[in-house]
């Protein structure tokens, strides 16, 4: 078992009575499904369905607990405010010394919660707040497990209102739900989800030698396809045009740099060519 310390995450509570219903109306995961002891990816949408801010949920002991970066704490919870009105929510930003990622499934404290991203991949990571002991700063190996996942953060893969759920695969890892009522943005996600409009699929990278993080650019075909995301050592993922990956039978590369590019296999995306690439 391996403790990993994050010390740019940070939380947000949501407790009240009206705290379910709140965010069930507000964010893209099906608040209804989400069971105790789990933590799922979400998003809180602009009205054109871009990402705004992106999180994990989790139910905590009076409520839900929403990580985030820490930089988009303040933001996050003051939007969460404009958005409240005279719903009975107590919104709250505690004080935490980050998150500790657990990985593996040895001695896992009760409280700590598991990361769905990672399970879909049969990576098991457990999250907690603050930082426990023996818990190394490595955000080398956190990033190389993200990588393994699909597990996509803004800022490090997308910048904010750059990105639609379906980018970062929320269609496909829980992150985003249409069955549920409204919630800001739902019209344009459900519309590209009915048209299957969405080509833009974040998909995992390799290569022969290590990435040149200053050349982030994805090409298919000698036609921009994509930007670089994170990267580690040798592998690396990026939110591509799956239409020109598709249609460039092999022909891609970052930065002069040839890469294999693979979908991540419980998101269901293919790479066959459809016929013509839309413009």
């Amino acid at each position: 078992m391996a403790l990993i310390h994050l010390p740019d995450r940070a939380f947000i509570t949501l407790e009240g009575e009206d705290a379910e219903a709140f965010l069930q109306n507000l964010i893209t995961t099906n608040i209804d499904g989400l069971a105790p002891g789990e933590a799922w990816p979400g998003a809180l949408l602009t009205p054109q369905g871009k990402i705004m801010f992106d999180f994990l949920i989790s139910r905590g002991p009076a409520g839900f607990l929403i990580e985030t970066h820490a930089g988009d704490q303040a933001a996050l919870a003051k939007r969460l405010m404009l958005y409240k009105l005279r719903a009975k929510v107590t919104i709250g930003t505690p004080a935490h010394d980050g998150v500790t990622a657990i990985v593996g499934e040895d001695t896992i404290p009760d409280s700590a919660v598991a990361d769905r991203r990672f399970s879909l991949s049969d990576v098991a990571l457990f999250r907690l707040p603050d930082r426990l002991d023996g818990a190394a700063d490595d955000p080398e190996t956190y990033t190389a497990l993200r990588i393994e996942a699909g597990a996509a953060e803004m800022h490090a893969d997308f910048a904010a209102e750059d990105a639609f759920p379906h980018d970062v695969l929320f269609d496909r890892n829980g992150g985003l739900n249409f069955r549920k009522g409204c919630y800001v943005g739902q019209e344009v996600v459900s519309r590209m989800q009915h048209r299957g409009t969405a080509r833009r699929r974040l998909v995992r990278l390799e290569a022969s030698e290590p990435f040149n993080t200053d050349q982030g650019t994805v090409e298919a075909g000698g036609k921009y396809a994509g930007s670089l995301g994170s990267v580690s050592g040798h592998a690396a993922m990026a939110i591509v045009r799956i239409d020109r990956i598709a249609a460039a039978a092999g022909d891609v590369s970052v930065g002069g740099l040839p890469v294999s590019v693979t979908p991540y296999a419980w998101s269901g995306v293919s790479l066959e060519p459809t016929g013509a690439e839309p413009e």
